[in-house]
């Protein structure tokens, strides 16, 4: 089944053509020079980017896959969680094209797509346990199938993709500030700072990270523009977000390990966040004591693109899953406790 994915849920754009598990293209057209004056997103900015360079991006996406339409069997679009004016362009877009060829068309979930991505790139089997850690979303669930899924656990304030931006403007590293923080902490000392940890040591799933880039805003404040606490302070921030992760994944560990539980010997972590070396390795070594399997997508499927989105299309389709034109953006949509409510079904032969 050859599917059609279509991701503008923030500041990147793209478009993918996947056949199964075998990706046959996956563009993505970042906007990080636009945005990047202004140290985040700016929505309307984004918005109009993905009406510019959509239609040229799917156009390369299917000629690099080698497709037409005609041998389409299905389109997918981002409708949520996400900017409500870039989700209209790739909803709609999405809609015409399945319109026009009589294709099923999926309204994919977002935070669905990035749950389901290691199903994609390594084939894992149900269920699972997803740290999901991006710039909008910080969740410890399990994955029990294409649309069943129960939150362990959430951010009660920023998410750690956000934690990672707010910083790296308060160090004056820029836009995006996750791989400018990452680099920097390669030549620091990560012990040197004594960050909080927040939540670290209770009970339960939550996470936490306002008081941590409090924390750092302090330190900044007071030291000015001393230009040696650069690499340690960024290194001390990695680790404390690493520290935090591990610690919420001990408890993730014992709540799904309980008796009357269907056993799950695999952690997947996906999201934007997943794509730091630092966070992997730590979490890495931590599963591999507590019996668990570790999976990561590769890097660029961690950040946003549309492979995730046309695989939640497949797996939905193949379902007999799919939904009606009259499908909305929506800017929240969670996972749980009904993640993706399908309109329509169809008898998928």
């Amino acid at each position: 089944m050859i599917v059609l994915g279509i991701e503008t849920s923030c500041d990147e754009t793209a478009a993918a053509v996947v056949n199964g598990r075998t990706i046959l293209s996956n563009l993505v057209y970042s906007q990080v020079a636009e945005h990047g004056p202004y140290g985040g997103v700016v929505p309307e900015i984004a918005a109009r980017s993905h009406v510019h360079h959509l239609d040229t991006l799917i156009k390369d996406a299917m000629q690099e896959a080698n497709v037409g339409f005609n041998q389409i069997d299905g389109v997918a679009a981002t409708a949520g969680p996400g900017l409500i004016g870039g989700l209209m362009v790739g909803l709609t877009m999405g809609k015409a094209i399945a319109l026009v060829h009589n294709l099923p068309f999926v309204a994919a979930n977002h935070l669905q797509a990035h749950a389901l991505s290691a199903r994609l790139t390594h084939g894992t089997r149900f269920p699972y346990l997803l740290l999901l850690a991006s710039g909008g979303h910080c969740q410890f669930l399990v994955v029990n199938g294409v649309s069943n899924y129960r939150r362990l656990g959430t951010t009660l304030d920023d998410a750690p993709g956000e934690a990672f931006d707010k910083v790296a403007r308060m160090l004056g590293l820029g836009y995006p500030g996750g791989p400018a923080i990452e680099e920097q902490a390669q030549w620091g000392d990560p012990k040197r700072y004594q960050l909080p940890r927040p939540l670290k040591g209770r009970k339960g799933c939550d996470f936490s990270f306002s008081g941590l880039k409090t924390a750092v805003a302090n330190i900044v404040a007071k030291h000015g523009e001393d230009k040696d606490l650069l690499s340690d302070l960024c290194a001390s921030f990695q680790e404390a977000i690493a520290d935090v992760f591990v610690d919420r994944l001990d408890n993730a560990r014992a709540l799904i390990n309980q008796p009357q539980s269907t056993p799950i010997d695999s952690l997947v972590l996906a999201g934007g966040v997943g794509a730091n070396k630092c966070i992997r390795s730590r979490l890495s070594k931590r599963a591999a004591q507590l019996n668990l399997n570790f999976i990561v997508p590769p890097a660029n499927l961690c950040t946003d693109n549309a492979a995730m989105v046309a695989w939640v299309g497949y797996e939905s389709i193949s379902l007999g899953l799919v939904d009606g034109m009259q499908a909305p953006a929506r800017a929240r949509w969670p996972l749980d406790p009904e993640p993706h409510v399908h309109l329509e079904r169809i008898d998928n032969g």
